[in-house]
């Protein structure tokens, strides 16, 4: 199911001029003003179509559980009660079709290999090449990491949420967010530091 909420001229003019909240813009779409929608869209789609990737990993299954995730939007913006951010209650619904899709499938393993990076363009070609070798290897080890302390590093270093948020968003209490990150990160700088990173693992 693919929908088309691309942003178009009329949004742009009456919503996207102007910094305009998320709380805003899903105010207004649950007033049925589709130019919020559009700006919405365009706001968040990339996040939550990466953050769902990561999880079925396959593009076209992602592709189609975003578009699900709008239309939720769209449907229930009313029902937002701004207990938590905007983003966050986005990646929950996310997360819930995500996580619903894979037992459908079976799956067994949630793997994680593809962690996109924004290169920095003031890097010179030496820079960007490390970068780039660094990058991969840390990609290689968090995808040896369970399919839980994945989805914290996701959460708290990718999408910036906090213990707070991460917690909610997963539907855990914040002491055993502490407890996965505690983990994780550990296991991270084990995995690093094996393969010579130690400025990293650090």
């Amino acid at each position: 199911m693919q929908t088309n909420f691309a942003m178009t001229s009329a949004a742009h003019g009456v919503f996207a001029a102007q910094a305009v909240s998320d709380e805003m813009l899903l105010q207004s779409i649950a007033d049925g003003e589709k130019p919020a929608m559009h700006v919405f869209y365009a706001r968040h789609n990339v996040r939550v179509y990466r953050f769902i990737l990561r999880t079925v990993r396959d593009q076209s299954i992602a592709e189609d559980l975003a578009s699900q995730v709008f239309l939720d939007v769209w449907r229930t913006a009313g029902q937002f009660e701004g207990r938590s951010q905007v983003s966050t209650w986005l990646l929950s619904i996310a997360r819930f079709k995500a996580l619903s899709a894979l037992r459908q499938r079976r799956f067994e393993n949630i793997d994680q290999d593809e962690v996109m990076e924004i290169a920095d363009q003031s890097d010179d070609p030496e820079a960007m090449l490390d970068r780039n070798k660094t990058g991969a290897l840390l990609r290689t080890c968090i995808a040896r990491l369970s399919p839980a302390h994945r989805e914290i590093i996701d959460l708290v270093y990718y999408h910036e949420k906090s213990v707070e948020e991460a917690g909610e968003i997963i539907g855990i209490p914040q002491a055993t967010v502490k407890t996965r990150m505690f983990y994780a990160r550990k296991q991270l700088a084990d995995m690093l530091r094996g393969a010579g990173l130690e400025r990293i693992a650090a």
